[in-house]
């Protein structure tokens, strides 16, 4: 089977958001996923070439004054126009870690994704409010899902 790649992009500022992107990476490195390269970047070690050699992508943000991270927002700012054309129909998900709803920060990355035209796969995950430990265990699946996804050709 053809070895696939699911980029992970993750603004994780804090030991409560490193937790969060841990679990992400520790699913979609999960047993009995065997042809899944995962590559784990911050948003600023990320850009147009680690996208375009993705066959998907997990985003991850904290939620900053009602939008995404300055972090992410940097990373699609370097990455849109190179990407535009080339990476249509990209699957991707979204983890979003939020003191208040979060529906701004979801709002501002579906805008840009929704331009680049690339297609969501799961719904967003958002960790509203206050830190609770039950944050951890649905960042996991998600990695998994997505990693399952991609190495049995769902997506």
């Amino acid at each position: 089977m053809t070895q696939r790649r699911l980029l992970i992009v993750a603004h994780a500022p804090s030991a409560n958001t490193r937790r969060l992107r841990d679990a992400v990476i520790e699913g979609a490195r999960g047993e009995g996923i065997e042809n899944v390269e995962v590559v784990a970047l911050n948003p600023f070690e990320a850009g147009p070439e680690e996208v375009m050699a993705a066959n998907a992508i997990i985003l991850g943000t904290t939620e900053n004054l009602g939008y995404m991270s300055g972090a992410l927002k940097d990373f699609f700012d370097r990455s849109y126009y190179p990407c535009l054309e080339e990476t249509q129909g990209l699957p991707y998900c979204l983890y979003i870690r939020a003191g208040h709803d979060g529906t701004g920060t979801r709002r501002g990355v579906e805008t840009i994704v929704t331009g680049l035209r690339w297609r969501a796969v799961q719904e967003p995950l958002i960790c509203r409010g206050d830190w609770r430990e039950d944050f951890v265990a649905p960042c996991r699946e998600l990695g998994a899902a997505m990693a399952a996804g991609l190495e049995a050709g769902i997506f």
